[in-house]
């Protein structure tokens, strides 16, 4: 996770089809970097107050460790279609849900690349403040212990973000509501320890393809989602079910198939990029699944920035250096690299393109350039990854998105999403 030393402020600037920068929205880049990594289960911290962790690192399903692979009994998903509301937090989106009986709200963060949905509980022995109260599972009258022991009082879990965050507590059923609807049984974590920055809420609702997330207990097969501006104080759905559906503009591009070591992320098929007009000189194999199981690229709506490996992501530095009218200039305070002195002038941005399979993402320039004329730098904001290439949430925004968990494809198109 990547470590500022100055929390400053830059700005993301709309640009219209003329040359001029309109509009202002906050957007604290000194936090959105610290969300730069998907949901990848790490080994355990040693030594963690108060409760012992466990002695392997999570398995590779992704599940919580100590717990089976896949919840132990089925969940009575509801006979509608369900639907609850987004709003924008300071690098994640927050989804709106409450749980037990009586049902008490809580925020959550909204993550495609994880799969255990967690919240934080009475007693709290290592926990962060939150806007609500914390769940107390003696006040509800519908929570049940998972017992994956039955030897056990109830079932431990330790579950790691590749961040350096986590989550340790014990497993239980709930009833949970979303909108108007009310589905008993979710399978979910109580954490009594708890640590990382979770934007402000109250845990996260795990939305990938594994047997432990929000999507698969429920048995949907199609979610959609659509992001507003970082920054809005709009709302916007999220949606389970066959009310899913996009307009006949809409693109498709289809999943491609999981490696055994990751099988809860949504990997695509990335197959060249453009910018300004100009295709860059990508190889063919840059965004592919390696035999190990690295490689290949996600789409993640919890990871905030996109990364890139190389040699994409320094082709696509290069072409911005070259084609910016600006000079180059230094944002490493920011964690970004591909950043250009910037006076508050108008000034023309190049294009970008991603080309995915059977479909070509056109961005608007507010989904990937950040300015402040205050600390004189306008940053392209995409940054270099080691190994997975990641499609995040800041270029996600104002963008209509639906999972097709059955015909196996992602489907996307432009929306003012706090209209839809």
């Amino acid at each position: 996770m990547a470590k500022l030393q100055l929390l400053l402020l830059l700005f993301l600037f709309s640009f219209a089809a003329a040359p001029s920068m309109t509009g202002v929205v906050g957007i604290n880049v000194g936090r959105l970097i610290r969300r730069l990594f998907p949901k990848r289960p790490f080994k355990p911290k040693p030594d963690l107050p108060n409760l012992p962790p466990p002695s392997s690192p999570p398995p590779p399903s992704n599940a919580p460790s100590n717990a089976p692979s896949s919840p132990l009994r089925p969940n009575n998903a509801p006979s509608t279609d369900v639907q609850t509301l987004l709003y924008s937090g300071d690098y994640t989106f927050l989804m709106e849900l409450a749980i037990g009986t009586p049902p008490l709200s809580y925020s959550a963060i909204m993550s495609t690349g994880s799969d255990l949905i967690w919240t934080r509980y009475v007693p709290c022995h290592y926990c962060a403040s939150q806007p609500t109260s914390l769940y107390d599972p003696s006040q509800s009258s519908t929570y049940a212990n998972y017992s994956c022991d039955p030897s056990a009082a109830d079932c431990s879990y330790y579950y790691g973000y590749g961040d350096s965050s986590f989550t340790q507590g014990f497993l239980g059923f709930e009833t949970f509501t979303f909108g108007s609807a009310v589905v008993p049984d979710i399978a979910f974590g109580c954490g009594n320890n708890n640590s990382g920055d979770f934007d402000n809420s109250s845990g996260i609702v795990g939305m990938g393809r594994g047997s432990w997330s929000l999507v698969s207990q429920l048995g949907y097969g199609r979610f959609s989602y659509c992001l507003t501006p970082f920054g809005d104080t709009n709302t916007s759905p999220l949606l389970l079910g066959d009310m899913v559906t996009l307009t006949a503009q809409a693109q498709s591009t289809p999943f491609v198939p999981n490696p055994p070591s990751w099988p809860s992320f949504y990997y695509l098929s990335l197959q060249g990029i453009t910018v300004g007009g100009t295709e860059l000189p990508i190889p063919s194999t840059t965004f592919s699944i390696a035999a190990d199981g690295t490689g290949g690229m996600i789409i993640d709506s919890s990871t905030t920035l996109t990364m890139l490996v190389d040699p994409a992501y320094s082709e696509l530095k290069g072409a911005f250096e070259s084609q910016m009218n600006l000079p180059v200039a230094d944002g490493s305070a920011y964690g970004l690299d591909i950043c250009f002195a910037y006076g508050g002038e108008n000034v023309t941005v190049p294009g970008l393109v991603f080309h995915f399979e059977g479909a070509d993402m056109e961005l608007p320039s507010d989904n990937y350039i950040a300015a402040d004329s205050s600390v004189g730098l306008l940053c392209v904001v995409v940054v270099a990854s080691s190994d997975l290439s990641i499609f995040g949430n800041y270029m996600q925004q104002n963008m209509h998105v639906l999972y097709d968990l059955v015909g196996e494809t992602l489907s996307f198109e432009a929306a003012q999403c706090d209209q839809l």
